[in-house]
């Protein structure tokens, strides 16, 4: 029964991937829309109503699920033990950005769609979800206070360069990945962060020893 499931599961997965790959052709066209869901249904004989019930925010959430798992296909061919921990998260960065460049006017309607203010938590969610397999896929296990402040800053790199790759017509995206080195730059720089923050923060809290509770370790 439970193999029965999972393959049901994929089954849906695999044709809703054939749907938003579809869709892309006529994003340009008729933008981030239900009317670009359905004609990318059309093109495939799928119903856009039974796999995509949300309409454009449902597609939007799978698209964004679809390039993660397009980017994680390529990290895993990769010898990612052999980098360095900047260069595991800049290939992450830019393999997802290589998936989606046939894709890249489909890519600018998705980002106005998410900055529209009804999608706002839809995006943030998206935007963790990416980041997040990203420091997975580079061996990050953290658990401590730099969990979220890497994908704070990591998600503050993916946007920066997205951006900037949508504009970007130099040969080969030579100029985006440039752009991309020198923002994983910043990210490296946590561990400096952390030590300069928790610093601070035993200073601004340190509690005088006439008022340290009992048995409170003098520090």
């Amino acid at each position: 029964m439970a193999g029965s499931r999972e393959a049901i599961a994929q089954e849906r997965q695999d044709a809703r991937d054939r749907l938003i790959v579809a869709m892309f052709a006529h994003v340009p066209f008729d933008g981030w829309t239900s009317r670009a869901v359905q004609a990318g249904a059309a093109d495939v004989g799928l119903s856009a109503a039974r796999l995509f019930p949300g309409g454009a925010a449902q597609a939007a959430e799978h698209a964004s699920d679809w390039a993660d798992r397009q980017m994680q296909y390529r990290l895993a061919e990769r010898d990612l033990a052999s980098l360095r921990l900047r260069e595991r998260i800049a290939a992450a960065v830019r393999a997802r950005l290589e998936v989606l460049e046939p894709h890249r006017e489909a890519v600018r309607r998705l980002i106005g769609f998410l900055a529209l203010p009804g999608n706002v938590a839809l995006a943030l969610r998206l935007t963790y979800r990416t980041v997040d397999a990203m420091w997975y896929a580079a061996g990050d296990r953290a658990t401590d206070f730099s969990f979220y402040t890497k994908r704070a800053l990591l998600a503050g790199v993916q946007a920066a360069t997205g951006l900037f790759w949508l504009a970007d017509r130099s040969d080969g995206q030579a100029e985006t990945w440039a752009f991309l080195d020198r923002r994983i730059d910043d990210v490296m720089q946590i561990p400096k962060i952390r030590g300069r923050l928790e610093k601070a923060l035993g200073r601004l809290f340190k509690v005088p020893s006439a008022f340290r509770p009992s048995g409170q370790p003098k520090g």
